[in-house]
This record gives C-alpha cells, structure tokens and sequence, in this order.
C-alpha cells in the first residue's frame, strides 16, 4: 500500500515503463517535468508541438529532443487532436497537458472519434502527501464539477476509489465532507452524504467504505473524532478520500493545503479511457512528475 508519494514512486519502478503524450508540448515547465520523468524511470514521451518553439526552450533547459518522439505540428488545435489520438489508439499510455488552454485541451479529451471518453462522469482527483499524516489523502473534486449531483457524487466516488485501488488501497475510507457530522434537513449536503452512506451499505457503492457526514476534523484527526465522542463511527480520523459537497470547498481546501502545509501532491483526471494529467500552470515541477508517476501506476492497474 502506498503511504506516500515516495512509496508510489517505488512501484512505478516495479511497472513497465509508461508513454505519455504530451499536447502541445513547447512549454518549458511541461518539458522539465516530462525530462525529469524520463531520467527517473516513470516514462518516457511523444512530445506532440511547433518545433520551431519547442527547440529553442529544450536548448535552453539543455534538454535533448533526441531522447524523445517529436511530432512537429504548428496548430495547437491539431496538435492536441494528434497527440491524443495516440493514446486512443494505445501507442501512448497517458495523456498530459501542454501550452493549451484548458477548454482545448478537454475538447480533445472528448472527442467522440479519436479522444478518451467513455460512458463515466469525468472528474478530478487531487492526491497529497501531508507531513504528520499517515497516509495518502485523495481530494476530489477541486477542479472540475463545480456542484455535484447525487448521482455525480457516486461518479466521483467510483472513479476516485478506482485510483485509490490502483494505489495498493484495497477497502479505502470515503469521508462526504460537511460542515457538521449530523443529518440537518435544512443543510442538504448533509442528507446527501448520509444517502452515499445508505447506498454503500447496500451494495450500490463497492470497493470501499462510505461514513458521511463528516466534518473535516473528524475525517482527519483521530484526536477531534476521539474529544467529540464519534468513536463509533466507520470513519475515525482515518479518511482516505475527501469527498467536497461543491468545487468551492474542495479548491479552497487543496490551496490552503499547498500553500500552507510541507506536502507533495499529483493531479490526475478520471472517468477517461486513460490517465489525464491536467495540471495547472503555476503548478510546480515536482507536482507535474508526482502526476506523470500517478499516472503510470494509473495506467499499470488499468492494462492489468
């Protein structure tokens, strides 16, 4: 079971070597990452871009083009539909984001012809590696479904589980996040993870353990749910998946951890036919390789 991003860098060592192709790819921190990538084994690229841009910021970075696939394309537009073709058809595993806007970038995504739809809710999936907290910790969703539906909800939990299984988490705990821990009628997030809760215990949920609502301090803190007399509870401060009643407190949560706490964390897109990594510009290098080796072991369960 992976316990930290170190723990997952170490079985994607035990994986075969993925193939990401990366969108639009004359991007110099895009390039540092896919470079940092390749070094440490996680995978290599078809970079998929205008080369006459892409050349200039490789010498730069001194990074060799020659240990890569390069297919030259000028049209960012083309070159997202050309790159994501490729792991449509199996020539590459994951798909990664480039210098493209990010409504370009999902319309290749979505593309009934050659992208990586399928018939799931797409959603995304954010996964930290906190100091002083055991464990890995799964936050979904921060950037995609602005305010869920009941049956978005189930979408989400299924596909994050999902990740959460190929992380080596076999019966991960799923904690619907509210601001109380009690059913309130007048706060009907609250109804809604009690539901998510009923359906688990019926089997419409699997693979998991559903316990909701819960707020924030009784998912995390063994401490807050012992004070607060919630021992009884499936969920005891041992969450595993943070589940956001809207993409408000799910982002407001993921920047306060980033930005205020040691942590490491990877992104990764879900619901598709492959791994998409869809970071932000202003993430860092080390976020961009934590998504990249995220979505190898992504990739690896999904081959198995």
């Amino acid at each position: 079971m992976s316990k930290s991003f170190d723990d997952l860098l170490s079985k994607v060592s035990g994986c075969s070597k993925k193939k990401v192709s990366v969108a639009v790819a004359q991007d110099g921190p895009v390039l540092e990452a896919v470079e940092e990538a390749r070094v440490r084994g996680i995978a290599d690229a078809v970079l998929v871009g205008d080369v006459s841009l892409m050349q200039p910021i490789a010498d730069e970075l001194g990074i060799d083009l020659g240990n890569y696939e390069v297919i030259d394309e000028k049209d960012m537009v083309t070159a997202a539909r050309k790159a994501v073709e490729l792991v449509h058809n199996g020539e590459a595993d994951m798909y990664m984001k480039g210098l493209i806007d990010t409504k370009s970038f999902l319309k290749s995504v979505l593309d009934k012809e050659v992208g990586l739809r399928t018939d799931k809710t797409l959603s995304h999936v954010c996964v930290f590696d906190v100091m002083n907290h055991e464990g890995l910790l799964f936050l979904t969703d921060v950037a995609f479904l602005p305010y869920p539906t009941l049956e978005e909800k189930v979408s989400i939990i299924e596909n994050t589980v999902e990740i959460a299984h190929a992380c080596g988490i076999e019966n991960p705990k799923v904690a619907p996040i509210a601001a109380v821990e009690v059913v309130n009628p007048k706060m009907p997030v609250t109804v809604e993870a009690a539901e998510l809760t009923k359906m688990c215990e019926e089997g419409k949920i699997t693979g998991c353990i559903v316990d909701g609502p819960l707020s924030l301090d009784l998912a995390i803190d063994r401490e807050a749910a012992k004070h607060k007399g919630a021992e009884g509870r499936k969920i005891v401060g041992d969450a595993d998946i943070l589940l956001f009643p809207d993409i408000h407190a799910g982002n407001i949560t993921y920047k306060a951890l980033t930005h205020l706490s040691d942590c490491k964390n990877g992104n990764i897109l879900t619901g598709t036919k492959a791994p998409v990594i869809l970071t932000s510009r202003s993430d860092s290098k080390e976020v961009k390789v934590n998504s990249l080796a995220l979505g190898a072991v992504v990739a690896e369960a999904l081959k198995k």
